[in-house]
């Protein structure tokens, strides 16, 4: 028997008990690392701008950008986590079985509450188009804390009973020093994979299957009477067109992170992980991170408010007296 190389192991003092690396060209270690640090950085960058905007200027603080920021925080969370994908890439982890835990198990609760706060904004743009008359009664930015609150609340409580064994013990299901595996039991699997995917995306489907029938009726009937209001009424067309926007907006939001998960997702709902290669299984994870990156690029090609903003930010605007009043819709 060929004893290993130094290089193929993670720790090469522990011959008997260290992990093997995965051989892979240096050229694409290199490509991936470079590629991932950008999307990392810039994921964490653009969001950090959607935090700051909606924190800081009054005029942004409505139900439906509480959404946005409930949105914003978990994909800046994604962002910082994707720098231990990176650590990763190399098929070793040397930042022990503690942080190992705490990475998998923010990662699931960030995971878990995006999807959550997509539900939200669902439902959201399910009451301001079908029913426009009680959104403002219904959405209220109370409600809308409460269910942005319990969407986390219930995030983390569940992964904390789903990961009790491992947070209870880190490194129960390492095979080698310098692996970072978490293994979740059938049962519990198919649990998860309801509540955090198949549950969440079919409400979403739903309603933003309703809302698109109810919006494209309603864009007929404001093309066809539009010249016969009055002035009063020309505001209401104003006001509809807005929640329109909005909903075409939040709508790509949706299509985007459904293209961006459902690959995931679906590896784990059919079975056939074991059956991917490597490269394979990284680039699908590494899809799921991306879609964090996408959304503030969506609000930038979208939102007149966002692009403002972000030049109030960067030329540092946002330090003077009373900036927080500044108009920016």
């Amino acid at each position: 028997m060929v004893p290993y190389e130094e290089t193929d192991l993670c720790f090469p003092q522990l011959l008997n008990s260290s992990c093997r690396k995965p051989i892979r060209p240096h050229f694409e270690t290199m490509l991936i690392y470079i590629l991932l640090s950008f999307i990392s950085l810039l994921t964490a960058a653009l969001n950090l701008l959607v935090i700051i905007s909606i924190s800081h200027f009054k005029q942004l603080h409505t139900p439906t950008n509480l959404l946005l920021l409930s949105l914003a925080v978990s994909d800046f969370f994604v962002g910082l986590l994707m720098f231990f994908q990176i650590v990763l890439i190399d098929g070793c982890w040397f930042l022990g079985d503690l942080m190992c835990t705490l990475y998998q198990y923010i990662a699931y609760i960030t995971t878990s509450a995006s999807i959550g706060t997509m539900v939200l904004i669902s439902v959201d743009r399910y009451v301001a188009i079908c029913h426009p008359l009680h959104f403002p009664t219904k959405v209220t930015q109370k409600r809308v804390q409460v269910c942005v609150c319990l969407c986390w609340m219930f995030s983390a409580l569940f992964h904390s009973l789903l990961l009790k064994d491992i947070l209870k013990q880190p490194g129960t299901y390492n095979s080698c020093i310098g692996e970072c595996v978490i293994i979740i039991d059938h049962v519990a699997g198919l649990v998860d994979l309801f509540l955090s995917f198949i549950g969440p995306v079919t409400v979403i489907v739903v309603l933003y299957m309703r809302v698109f029938v109810v919006a494209v009726s309603q864009a007929r009937a404001m093309r066809s009477h539009i010249a016969a209001f009055t002035l009063q009424r020309s505001r209401k067309v104003a006001a509809k067109k807005s929640e329109l926007k909005a909903a075409t907006t939040l709508g790509v939001v949706v299509v985007v992170f459904l293209i961006c998960v459902c690959p995931y997702y679906c590896v784990a709902l059919t079975g056939q992980d074991t059956m991917l290669n490597a490269s394979s299984a990284y680039f699908v994870i590494c899809l799921s991170y991306f879609n964090s990156c996408l959304n503030p690029l969506i609000y930038t090609f979208f939102y007149p408010w966002f692009r403002k903003s972000v030049r109030l930010i960067v030329t540092l605007q946002i330090l003077k007296a009373d900036s927080c009043k500044i108009n920016i819709l």
